[in-house]
């Protein structure tokens, strides 16, 4: 019995650590049990055969062996001393102290501010305060203005001033009168003179390019290129990306440089013509929606069309004397312009049947009839049934797949019209019998793909051979290619070192063997006999 008292003790201690914990009575009863149990049968296999005492009470448990009857013993007397102790109550009166004792939570009082306390100091002018104390008025927002990258020219004449030379030098002034004085010495080209394709080629192999014919014109992408009908000089135009025109006299002294840069547009030129009435006047068609005639006997840029809610695409002359004009718009709208009219607007204004307008071309025999190119459509239309609030074509071609690049009739007898689609192909149609269908003659692979950086290729045809066309090439080496209207392939320009880049845009002399071709850069490269 002493044992089982030094044990209790022993488990007591242990116990007591745990009084502060919040257990009920029968969690302290279980865990004094699971002690006591550990306790004894630890000593178990000592005592089992000394004690064998028969303690009254369990005389139920007779049929026990020793073992079992002295743990149930030990049991019973371990639960009648802890219930002795009362450690339940004393830990519930533990608890009670601890939450009395815990003072309550509470939140942190702001200072009141006292009316009459001074603040801290602070600016006046911040504050918006007259320093007698009256509030200022409040000032007008001004509205903030956005800056157009490419903002309009003042309409009206402008001065033809180069941007790249002295506009008071002698040698400017000798540019302007030697070509004011040039005259057309010859007729249009006629189908009898057509040479055999066999002398076309001999003449296509002795033109050649050199470091003198190849020249920086304009500052940006070339958009369109033009040659001077002139026979015994040599003038190439170019329009560029950033509205400028550049003119190019090849026939220039050495010690000269020779190119002379204007800015009659603000935005890019897409077309550009020299008159057939006046070789003296260049006309230049740009998407900021003017349309300009610059003259060298008058070194003006004189505004010829002007619609600001607009962005012109192309331009052809409607008559042979250059008074006529056909104007096609990006919208897919088209304009009539007389010249002779005073004032800068249209004459007539037709809705097409097309969302966009990328080329225009007169018939250049039958002159009521003119060809546009759009999105993915080709049309002919009559200007002597154009209707203001909408136009049908006479003829549409519909063989293209993608986006059409430019569409132009045939130079001499307008009997073919060739195509540039961005599906790499070049197609030739036969037009000489306008009706209501013009069949397909040719189909010619040729990859049209140029990528966002450069220009988009638009086949032309050579004005002195018109069954051949003149396209640009992405082939390596760089080159400029002439197809048959067959088809085949008569003749590539290869310039070595001098032509290392893709001329996008070619234009060939209407009498001369003469090709200039421009690149995404800037330059022009011209071959010549």
């Amino acid at each position: 019995m002493a044992a089982t008292s030094s044990k209790a003790e022993s488990t007591l201690q242990k116990t007591s650590l745990d009084v502060y914990t919040e257990s009920d009575k029968q969690q302290h009863k279980s865990t004094s049990d699971t002690v006591i149990l550990r306790e004894v049968d630890r000593e178990s296999s000592q005592d089992l055969d000394s004690d064998e005492d028969t303690t009254p009470g369990l005389d139920e448990f007779s049929g026990l062996s020793p073992y079992e009857r002295k743990r149930l013993k030990n049991i019973s007397e371990n639960a009648n001393f802890f219930a002795s102790l009362q450690l339940s109550e004393s830990a519930a009166r533990l608890r009670e102290m601890i939450k009395r004792r815990q003072p309550p939570a509470s939140k942190r009082k702001k200072p009141k501010k006292r009316e009459n306390e001074t603040g801290c100091r602070r600016s006046m002018r911040l504050l918006k305060v007259d320093p007698s104390g009256v509030s200022l008025p409040a000032t007008p927002t001004q509205p903030t203005l956005i800056e157009d990258e490419n903002p309009m020219l003042p309409p009206g004449p402008l001065e033809m001033t180069p941007e790249n030379q002295d506009a008071d030098s002698e040698l400017f002034k000798r540019f302007l009168q030697t070509w004011a004085e040039v005259s057309k010495t010859s007729g249009k080209n006629t189908e009898k003179d057509l040479p055999n394709i066999k002398s076309y080629k001999a003449n296509l192999n002795g033109m050649v390019i050199n470091e003198d014919t190849v020249r920086k014109v304009t500052k940006g992408s070339v958009f369109s290129v033009a040659l001077h009908p002139s026979e015994i000089r040599t003038l190439v135009a170019a329009g560029a990306k950033s509205g400028q025109v550049g003119l190019w006299d090849l026939t220039h002294q050495s010690k000269e440089d020779g190119v002379y840069v204007f800015q009659p547009h603000s935005q890019p030129v897409s077309c550009l013509y020299f008159s057939p009435a006046n070789p003296a006047h260049i006309l230049s068609l740009s998407y900021d929606g003017t349309l300009r005639c610059g003259d060298f006997s008058r070194a003006i840029f004189e505004e010829v069309y002007r619609d600001e809610r607009s962005s012109f695409s192309s331009f052809d002359f409607l008559g042979e004397d250059a008074s006529t004009l056909i104007v096609g718009h990006w919208n897919g709208n088209i304009s009539l312009v007389d010249r002779r009219t005073p004032g800068t607007s249209y004459e007539k204004l037709i809705n097409s049947s097309l969302r966009k307008i990328r080329t225009v071309h007169v018939h250049p025999v039958h002159r009521q009839y003119f060809i546009t190119a759009g999105l993915r459509d080709t049309h002919i239309y009559d200007t002597r049934h154009l209707n203001p609030r909408g136009s049908q074509p006479l003829i549409s071609l519909t063989e293209h797949t993608k986006s059409i690049a430019s569409a132009y009739f045939s130079p001499l007898t307008g009997n073919k019209v060739v195509t540039t689609c961005a599906d790499c192909k070049l197609r030739i149609f036969d037009s000489s019998c306008i009706s209501s269908e013009i069949p397909l003659l040719t189909t010619i692979r040729h990859n049209t793909i140029t990528g966002r950086w450069l220009t988009r290729f638009q086949a032309v045809w050579d004005p002195k051979q018109e069954d051949c066309i003149i396209v640009g090439s992405m082939a390596h080496p760089r080159r400029v290619e002439i197809f048959h209207e067959t088809g085949k392939q008569v003749h590539s320009f290869f310039g070595g070192e001098c032509l290392v880049s893709v001329c996008s845009i070619n234009a060939m002399h209407p009498t001369r063997y003469i090709l200039a071709g421009g690149n995404s850069s800037g330059k022009v490269h011209v071959f010549m006999s």
